[in-house]
Parts: structure tokens; C-alpha cells; sequence
């Protein structure tokens, strides 16, 4: 948003100077210039000025995504503020803008990563709270990278250095973020609950799942037990409340379901009319007929079509589905969301198959034409073998010679280089841009990026780290990639704040100020060569 610090900046100098004139000599160690650089540097001043700012964000952005599909936006999933920090300003430093880059928060990294019970599996087991806990830290990471950046270029001005047009056109760090309220963890008064918490530390989305909260399970996982429409209408509704109580008018929905891999069902919802929602619902219960006199003690039983049926109930007394309704139940849930309040939906499929997610949305947009997807691009798929089989189909169904190819083996990286692996790869590559045209996929995630790649990134330095190349594993896959793609944390201090906090403690405590910077501040080591030759040349300049 353009000349934002700047009017920041103006509008709390002139209010700090006001207040000095108010209160007199008692503040005359007080300088405006200083206070204004600081409001300049915090813009978001709670978590709701955050989610009213972001949401805004996203009906601009899912507007300009309905008028071209090339619009679409993306995010990756992250499970620590610094995490967050560091992906926003790595987005800044190589697209220059922030613009259709979104968070997202995974409850199944919050269990695995956050929960005070240690790592547990996704099934809501862990603590609710700290759901809003992790939002609240993401947005305090990437408020402090605006500080630090705005502090940088406020001393450059100092300094004399042309920066007041980059002052004035600051971009915040500040991005929406969609976040993972699993199945609501309770009942809908739970639901609102733990939605107002999450929309107070800045959630502009909320994603909520149409299974049972108390058997929740990872959607790409078994066992996975859905809820009658009615249920999950009522959490819609309890989000939608909680949005409008805190003022956040724009709030996002984003309406999972999880029925295209779930079979069970622990409730039978209550039918009030034929051809109601609890009817259809009803429809897709897998029943066997039978005569009165055959019913057992206890036994369930529905009326259907004029017969006496009984549903197929498990031994734990959940209810079967019919085997191959799953898509109608998809398609069914989507619609129903979306009449019910809902803005975005999240089919959970079992592959990355961008014909079957486009069957699916097609049907849903025969209803409501507006339809649009958050869709998962999930580490939970084995991308490279999904791609190299339909490759090798689409090879097959061309004619071409596919005999070297061994159909149950096409991981191996004999392939890697081969003409099925590439087209394979540029499925890949090109499967947000196709899913985006013709899968109606508003947004792309990844679920788990930074879980899996602390993963390998750890693997890659300790196997030389603690092997033959010692710290030469450190500095060689690290320290120098640090440098030579200047990425921010190099200087780990001043990413922490330090640099900032010196300003500070100058504003507050004048020459007087013990500062961390100075000439034995061993992070002067990364200063380069060329920048100092920059700052040489910048002091001859002002002399």
C-alpha cells in the first residue's frame, strides 16, 4: 500500500509534538522524530488491525482470481514464526512483493511441533490454544522483520542516502494467513470459541473440516468419520458470528471435506421432509432390507424407497457409507457449504490429479458458479511416482514406445533423465498454473515444506558434519550459501533485533546507551567487500 510509513510517520510526529506541548518540560527528553519512527515501524498495532488488513487482501485477491484464473495465490506452510519471517522476507528479496503470497498454518505441524505433549499424530489431540498461540507468533516475527527493515532504511536517511521514496512505498511483511482449526475441537460453541482466539491473533481464514472432532483424523490417513451437513452448517455459522462479533466483516471460510477418503458416519441425522439435507445425507447410508419380524433387539432401522432397511452399523457404532458414493457426498458437502456461508473449499483427494479434481468442481459449479478451491499440494503425495504414471498413460495413450519403461518401478532414478521423467516434471511444474485454469484451485499450499525440510536440510549437515568434512559441512552448505545469497539471517544478530534494539536504547538513553554494535561485534564479518566499498564511496560523497 503506498506512502503508508511515510503517513505513519507524519501523522505520530505531529501527535508526539502536540503532546509535548501538552505536557511540558516533564517530556523534553522526549524527541517526536524518534516516537515517529517507532509508529512508523509497528503498523499493525493488535491482531485484529492484522486480520481486518489481511482479509481485505483476500476478497480483493479471490475478486481478481474469478475475473482471470492466472491470478491465483499461493503459501507455504509454516510451524514457527521464525519460519514465517524468513519465508515473507526471502519472498520480498526475490519477487519484489509480496503480492498473492499468502501463511498457512497446518494443524498436523501443530501437533507434530507445538503441542506440550510432545509429537503427537493428527487427530486433535493437542492443546487448542496453541492454535492462536502460533498465529499471534507469526504475526509478532513478521512485525518485528518490518521494524527491523524500516529501521534500516530510517538510519540510511539519517545517513543521507535517497531511501524516502522506498520509506514511503514500504511493503509490510504482513501477509493473510489460512489457518487450521481441524473439526472445530468440540461443539460449535468450542468452534466459536477457539475462532474468536484465532481471529484476536490475526487470522483472516479459518479452515475447518467436516469431520467428527472428537475421531478426527489426518485427512490423508484412514478411518476418517464425517458429520451430518446440519452439524457442520452450525461450526460455519459459529465462525461467521465470531468474524462479525470482533468486526472482522471480511472474514474468510474456507469449508473442507473430508468425504471423497471417509466411509463412516456416527451419526444418523433426523429427516423432517423428503429430499431435505438429513434425507440426502441418509441416501448415501450403505443398508440391507429386511422384513420386521427378522429385526434383532435394538436394531436401527429407516424407512427408503418404501422398504424396511437396516443400516450397516460396526461393531464401535458408526455407520457405513456406500461404497462409490464418495464423490456425490463430495460434491454434495461443497454445495451445501458454500448455500450455508462459506467462501472457499478443500476437497482432500488421494492423488495430485488435476482431470479428477476438475471433475469434481465442474459438478459443484453447476450449482454455484463462483466455486473455488484451497487446494493441498500435499508432501503426503508421492508427487514424482504421480506424475511419472500418468506421464507414462499419456505416453501409452500417444502411441509412443513405452516398452523401456517398467510400469511398477518408475521411481528409479535410472529414469531421472529419461523423456517420461521430464514430461513427468513438467506436470509438475506446471500443475498450480493448469490446476489454477482448469480445477478452479483459487489457492495452492503446501501443507509441510518446513517440517520436511529441516528434515533434510539436518540430514545433509550432520552426515558431514559429524564425518570427515567437520565444520567445513557448516561453513561450505551453509555459512557460505548464506553469504552468497545474502540471506537475511546471516547476520543472526541483527535478525534477532539487536541492531534495532541499539536504536532503541539511543532514543531512550541518548550517548549514555550501551550498544551492541561497535567495532567488536564479530558480526562485522559479513559485512562485504562491495558494500563497504558502497559506504566508502557514500561518506566521500557527503564530505
Amino acid at each position: 500500500m503506498k506512502n503508508l510509513a511515510q503517513s505513519n510517520y507524519s501523522s505520530a510526529l505531529e501527535t508526539v509534538r502536540n503532546l509535548k506541548t501538552k505536557y511540558g518540560n516533564s517530556w523534553d527528553s522526549i524527541h517526536p522524530e524518534s516516537a515517529a519512527r517507532m509508529v512508523a515501524q509497528n503498523r499493525f498495532k493488535t491482531g485484529l488491525d492484522i486480520a481486518q488488513y489481511t482479509a481485505a487482501i483476500m476478497r480483493k485477491d479471490m475478486a481478481e482470481y474469478d475475473a482471470d484464473t492466472k491470478n491465483y495465490t499461493q503459501s507455504l506452510g509454516c510451524w514457527h514464526g521464525f519460519v514465517a519471517q524468513q519465508k515473507m522476507i526471502a519472498v520480498k528479496k526475490h519477487h519484489n512483493t509480496t503480492n498473492k503470497k499468502y501463511l498457512y498454518l497446518s494443524g498436523w505441524m501443530v501437533a507434530a511441533l507445538r503441542s506440550e505433549f510432545g509429537p503427537l499424530p493428527d487427530q486433535s489431540m493437542h492443546e487448542k490454544t496453541a492454535v492462536p498461540a502460533l498465529i499471534q507468533e507469526i504475526y509478532d516475527f513478521l512485525k518485528q522483520a518490518d521494524a527491523i527493515a524500516l529501521n534500516d532504511l530510517f538510519k540510511r536517511l539519517e545517513n543521507g542516502e535517497n531511501v524516502q521514496s522506498l520509506i514511503d512505498n514500504f511493503e509490510t511483511h504482513v501477509v493473510p494467513i489460512i489457518a487450521d482449526i481441524d473439526a472445530g475441537f468440540g461443539n460449535e460453541e468450542a468452534t466459536y470459541l477457539l475462532s474468536k482466539r484465532m481471529i484476536e491473533a490475526g487470522a483472516c481464514a479459518i479452515q475447518i473440516e467436516n469431520q467428527v472432532s472428537d475421531a478426527k483424523q489426518c485427512g490423508h490417513q484412514d478411518g476418517k468419520v464425517t458429520v451430518p451437513h446440519e452439524d457442520f452448517i452450525a461450526k460455519l455459522n459459529a465462525i461467521r458470528y465470531a468474524f462479525l462479533e470482533l468486526g472482522v466483516e471480511d472474514g474468510i471460510i474456507v469449508a473442507r471435506t473430508d468425504s471423497e477418503g471417509a466411509g463412516l458416519t456416527q451419526k444418523l441425522p433426523v429427516s423432517q421432509k423428503p429430499g431435505d439435507l438429513a434425507s440426502q445425507y441418509l441416501a448415501f447410508i450403505e443398508a440391507e432390507e429386511i422384513a420386521i419380524e427378522d429385526a434383532k433387539e435394538d436394531d436401527v432401522l429407516l424407512k427408503r424407497d418404501g422398504q424396511l432397511v437396516r443400516p450397516i452399523r460396526l461393531a464401535n457404532g458408526l455407520y457405513k457409507f456406500k461404497e462409490g458414493s464418495n464423490i456425490d457426498r463430495v460434491v454434495l458437502d461443497c454445495v451445501t457449504s458454500l448455500q450455508h456461508g462459506a467462501d472457499l473449499l478443500w476437497i482432500e483427494t488421494p492423488t495430485p490429479n488435476i482431470k479428477q479434481i476438475a471433475h469434481m468442481v465442474n459438478r459443484v459449479r453447476e450449482v454455484v458458479p463462483n466455486a473455488k478451491l484451497v487446494y493441498n499440494n500435499s508432501p503426503s503425495f508421492n508427487w514424482t511416482l504421480n506424475f511419472r504414471n500418468q506421464a507414462y498413460d499419456d505416453m501409452l495413450a500417444l502411441g509412443k514406445d513405452v516398452s523401456k519403461y517398467d510400469k511398477n518401478n518408475l521411481m528409479d532414478a535410472s529414469y531421472d533423465d529419461s523423456e517420461l521423467c521430464k514430461l513427468a516434471d513438467e506436470k509438475i511444474r506446471t500443475f498450480q498454473i493448469d490446476g489454477a485454469r482448469e480445477a478452479g484451485i483459487f489457492h495452492h499450499l503446501i501443507t509441510l515444506p518446513t517440517y520436511h525440510t529441516t528434515a533434510l536440510h539436518m540430514n545433509d549437515l550432520t552426515a558431514g558434519y559429524f564425518g570427515t568434512e567437520g565444520m567445513l559441512a557448516y561453513v561450505k552448505r551453509v555459512q557460505r550459501q548464506e553469504i552468497r545469497k545474502n540471506v537475511s539471517c546471516v547476520k543472526h544478530q541483527r535478525m534477532a533485533g539487536s541492531d534495532l534494539g541499539d536504536d532503541h536504547k539511543t532514543f531512550f538513553a541518548g550517548e549514555k546507551a550501551l550498544k551492541a554494535g561497535g567495532e567488536k561485534n564479530t558480526s562485522n564479518q559479513f559485512e562485504t567487500q562491495s558494500k563497504k566499498n558502497k559506504n566508502e564511496e557514500r561518506i566521500s560523497v557527503l564530505a
